[in-house]
């Protein structure tokens, strides 16, 4: 049994010697339920370098750097309050050579093929993570992403293949975060469209894909207009987080999510690069602000998060 990667520099030794360490840290990672006592998520996005996306404000390729990126998730998931991480295969891989995933949730994000600035960026091929890869890798959740352009044929394709992604999470029993916007082209580049009626759609369209939304969580922004979010959140009884970009106004969105997290659906926050990179990069307070926006809610785990089971058992795991 390989043992953990003692530092972030020992990370390519242990890749190349032992490739089989990664199945081994996953077969061995202490689990916990998706949801706990507190009914809250708080969980650190890291998905975008796979699609090609690593600027961060003004910083072109500040997220190209993948070992300073992996000590900021490092820091990020140490701090108290931080249930868990969403990420591409390879940061994961990472994250479990270096023992980093003990006790947290981790989600694996399944749909990359969408390259940023790409002609066929709205045509996003699930590259990622399959749902079979996260039952093996006992994973507990998985995140697509699901941009609709109603004058682009692409979104179909996207929008057919996460419905049958959903069917297959289902069919795991696994949760999965499905992340949908309206957007359209503008000079080339796609732009969501943050009105509240685009997003009331795009939750609508979302809420209702695949054979059952057992299993799905939704990730929504927060509206151009916040007071619009309480009548944008009845649009869905699914459970949802908040995510998408904050831009430089770091404190403005902390004021935004605080607001949106009192609704009775939205459960947590799911945000990468605002904390990971703050602008006086001080990750850890930034991260521990946004802990502090979550107020525990009164729940009972056995009824709203389904006890899971590992293939083979037959009883669920608590």
């Amino acid at each position: 049994m390989t043992p953990p990667a003692s530092s972030v520099s020992e990370l390519v030794q242990v890749r190349m010697r032992h490739p089989e360490a990664v199945a081994e840290a996953a077969a061995r990672r202490r689990r916990r339920p998706l949801v706990g006592s507190g009914g809250r998520l708080m969980i650190i996005a890291a998905d975008h370098p796979a699609r090609g996306s690593l600027a961060v404000g003004d910083r072109a390729l500040a997220m190209a750097n993948r070992f300073d990126l992996l000590e900021r998730l490092r820091l990020a998931l140490s701090r108290p309050g931080v249930d868990g991480v969403l990420a591409t295969a390879d940061i994961l891989d990472d994250l479990l050579l270096l023992g980093a995933l003990e006790d947290k949730v981790v989600i694996g994000s399944m749909n990359r093929g969408g390259l940023a600035g790409a002609a066929f960026e709205l045509d996003d091929r699930f590259t990622g993570h399959r749902p079979e890869d996260l039952a093996r890798l006992r994973f507990d959740a998985g995140k697509l992403l699901l941009r609709i352009d109603y004058d682009d044929p692409g979104s179909l394709d996207t929008l057919h293949a996460t419905a049958r992604a959903v069917d297959a999470m289902a069919a795991h029993r696994l949760p999965v975060f499905v992340e949908p916007f309206l957007c359209r082209r503008t000079d080339g580049q796609v732009r969501n469209d943050l009105g509240a009626e685009a997003v009331t759609t795009s939750i609508a369209i979302a809420s209702g894909l695949a054979g059952t939304s057992a299993y799905t969580w939704l990730k929504v922004p927060v509206t151009e207009d916040p007071e619009d979010m309480a009548r944008v959140m009845e649009t869905s009884t699914l459970p949802a987080v908040l995510g998408g970009e904050v831009g430089d106004d770091l404190d403005g969105a902390f004021e935004k999510w605080r607001t949106a997290l009192r609704l009775p659906t939205v459960q947590g926050l799911v945000v990468g690069r605002s904390l990971l990179y703050p602008a006086d990069g001080e990750v850890a307070a930034a991260v521990d602000t946004a802990v502090s926006l979550l107020e525990p809610r009164d729940m009972e785990p056995a009824r709203t998060q389904p006890a899971q089971t590992e293939p083979g058992e037959e009883e669920p795991r608590t």
